[in-house]
Order: structure tokens, then C-alpha cells, then sequence
């Protein structure tokens, strides 16, 4: 069996255009429950992950915000697209 032609690859006037889609994984607001020892219900208020060390680290996973690990926060993929197509005008 041959290699196979991508799907999302577009031919127009003797181009192909191909767009590669890869999903970039995102962080948000923090969803801990910092009064869940009393049987209430308190977030800190931050809003997105920001790491508090350089990645491969352990502390890459501790948001320098909130000091929750980033498992406490909203995980969510986005989309991205980019066209690796060329046009030449002459």
C-alpha cells in the first residue's frame, strides 16, 4: 500500500495547499477548593496557569500565581492552524 494523499490538502490552479492542525494545550482559571476541609466552597480568583519554573522542572508544574499544582487548573485545547502552502507571484 502506498503513502496516502493528506485529506485537508486543497489543489487550486496547479498548487497544493496542505494546513497542518495541531492542538495546543492551554491552562486557565484555577478550580481548587480551598475551603473543602470546612464543607464550604472558596476559589483564589487566578485566572490562568502560569508556570513557576523551566519546563522539564517540577517546579514547571506549580503555577507562580496561586501555588496550586497546574492539575487544579482548567485544561483546554485550542486549535491551531498553520498554512504551509507558498505562493510566488511573478
Amino acid at each position: 500500500m502506498g503513502p496516502q494523499q493528506d485529506r485537508k490538502s486543497s489543489m487550486a490552479n496547479g498548487t497544493v495547499s496542505s494546513r497542518k492542525e495541531t492542538k495546543v494545550v492551554q491552562y486557565r482559571e484555577c478550580q481548587r477548593n480551598h475551603a473543602a476541609a470546612i464543607g464550604g466552597y472558596a476559589v483564589d480568583g487566578c485566572r490562568e496557569f502560569m508556570a513557576s519554573g523551566a519546563e522539564g522542572t517540577a517546579a514547571a508544574l506549580m503555577c507562580a500565581a496561586c501555588a496550586c499544582h497546574r492539575s487544579f487548573h482548567r485544561r483546554e485545547q485550542v486549535e491551531a492552524d498553520y498554512d504551509c502552502s507558498s505562493t510566488t507571484s511573478s
